[in-house]
């Protein structure tokens, strides 16, 4: 959607955006000199305490495209958007559980990647960069929703397609995530946090008192539901309860596999720090909560639009003065470069050290290691934004989908590969390549949609299909591995877990 320049809004973005992402650079440019290691610039050393890690791993696991895509879904279905909210509050238990261990085994064996783990715990340098490969192709849809975030936004300003600001925009980003690596978008976050919780807490105060309460809000939307028929309402249909309980499950067991959110985790400065965001985390889904409502709010308000990503930048538009516009919009653009540069980070990371050192060049020097991750995230970067820019916004949207399916194959690996037991990598190799291959046929047999419908005992049953490739690799790896134990064949040594649970974790 493009309309006539808000020239005040547009003013005030550039003041914000140029400001919070120059602020970002600087404060962290005088410890780009100590940048000597990819464990420097890719994890910051392993040293950010509770807050940094707060709003770190906040930063790139609340993205931008959240803002734009979690109201729109409500907007369009109702009750059934919301499925983000139980899969964020599922997610911080596994992550107090799981984390703190793979932090510790990381941190003693100098791990700075799930596949870097992989191959520690199996010894198998196949199944390691199958873990590697899986990253590396989750991501960059993912970083390109990241974009397609800050278009929206920068075409509703009535800057046309946007894809000069865009290209700008990310040669900042790129300028300073190759400087200083992780510790800019450490200190990015902070901004971030601040003017995302300004403008949602605004939002949810100022629109609902123009709009008459919220009692007026939710019976509009539930008129205008009504009025449009089928699986949409303020409360789930029968028929949506089991793909929303699927997809919040699966969400939030792939949600810590990604290469950026391991970034996040590996990056802090002890497990007890990673408990301690665990318990902290959760503040970010009331923030989440309230981001959804803005759907019922464009409801309420009268919005049309004829693409839904525009829901909010519209009801904003309306809404508020210009001023607020661009100080909003700008919030938004920041709450991108936050979670992009993080991916990118996190994703050439994977490429350096798994797929480039581990089967071409295992003798690299660190130096020179840290070089080619530079370089790679720049790579990434461009891709990413080449990947917007010429392919339509739909197919970024539908890749990443099918990348929550293709990330959830490496949670047997690694999340109960931290414990000990008699794995077996060549059938955990292959229920890997099993889910990889059946999630992929039944996603494009679907219409690139996440989940299925099956039918069995005279009833239609619709899932998620990461849920049912997951089960189906978990099976293929366990049951294999069982068999290969039965036949005498010993599993690879777990000493990477050595002495583990005699510590406190």
């Amino acid at each position: 959607m493009s309309g006539p320049i808000h020239w005040t809004a547009l003013i005030v973005f550039f003041v914000f955006l140029i400001g919070v992402t120059g602020i970002g650079y600087v404060a962290s440019y005088g410890k780009a000199t100590k940048v000597k290691s990819l464990n420097d610039w890719g994890l910051g050393g392993r040293q950010f305490g509770i807050l940094f890690t707060l709003v770190l791993v906040g930063g790139d696991f609340y993205t931008a495209y959240t803002v734009i895509a979690v109201p729109a879904l409500v907007y369009s279905v109702g009750a059934y958007g919301f499925f983000a909210l139980p899969f964020t509050v599922i997610v911080y238990p596994f992550f107090y559980a799981v984390m703190p261990r793979l932090w510790t085994v990381c941190k003693r064996q100098d791990y700075m990647t799930a596949a870097d783990f992989v191959h520690g715990r199996f010894g198998s340098l196949w199944l390691a960069s199958a873990v590697a490969l899986t990253s590396l192709i989750a991501m960059i849809p993912y970083i390109a929703l990241q974009l397609i975030g800050m278009k929206v936004v920068i075409e509703n300003l009535g800057l046309g397609q946007g894809n000069l600001s865009l290209f700008i925009a990310f040669l900042l980003l790129a300028v300073y995530t190759y400087h200083s690596g992780l510790k800019a978008p450490a200190m990015l976050s902070f901004g971030k946090a601040i003017m995302i919780f300004i403008v949602i807490i605004t939002a949810v105060i100022w629109i609902p008192y123009k709009l008459g309460g919220f009692g007026f809000i939710f019976s509009a939307a539930n008129d205008s539901f009504a009025a449009k028929g089928g699986n949409t309402g303020l409360t789930l249909h029968p028929a949506q309860m089991l793909p929303y309980a699927s997809m919040a499950l699966g969400s939030a067991l792939a949600g810590f596999m990604y290469p950026h959110a391991l970034t996040g985790v590996l990056s802090s400065s002890g497990s007890e720090t990673i408990k301690w965001n665990a318990i902290l985390l959760p503040a970010f889904t009331i923030l989440l909560g309230l981001i959804a409502l803005l759907g019922y709010m464009a409801i309420a308000a009268g919005i049309q639009v004829d693409n839904s990503s525009d829901i909010v930048p519209a009801l904003f538009l309306r809404m508020f003065p210009d001023w607020f516009v661009g100080f909003s919009f700008a919030a938004i653009v920041v709450g991108a470069l936050v979670p992009a540069a993080i991916m990118a980070i996190g994703t050439a990371t994977v490429f350096t050290r798994n797929i480039w050192k581990a089967l071409f060049h295992p003798d690299i020097s660190p130096a020179t290691e840290s070089k080619l991750a530079k370089r790679a995230s720049v790579v990434v970067l461009f891709a990413s934004l080449c990947f917007v820019i010429f392919l339509p916004t739909q197919y970024a949207i539908d890749l990443q989908l099918i990348g929550g399916i293709w990330i959830l194959q490496i949670f047997p690996v690694v999340v109960f590969g931290l414990y000990r037991n008699r794995m077996h990598a060549s059938a955990f190799l292959a229920g890997w390549l099993v889910g990889m291959a059946l999630g992929t046929a039944l996603t494009i047999a679907t219409g690139l949609k996440p989940v299925i419908a099956l039918h069995f005992l005279g009833g239609t049953y619709t899932i998620f299909i990461g849920m049912i490739t997951l089960v189906l690799n978990m099976a293929i790896g366990f049951g294999g591995s069982f068999l290969l134990n039965l036949m005498g064949r010993k599993p690879a040594d777990d000493g990477a877990l050595s002495g583990l649970d005699a510590e406190t974790v």
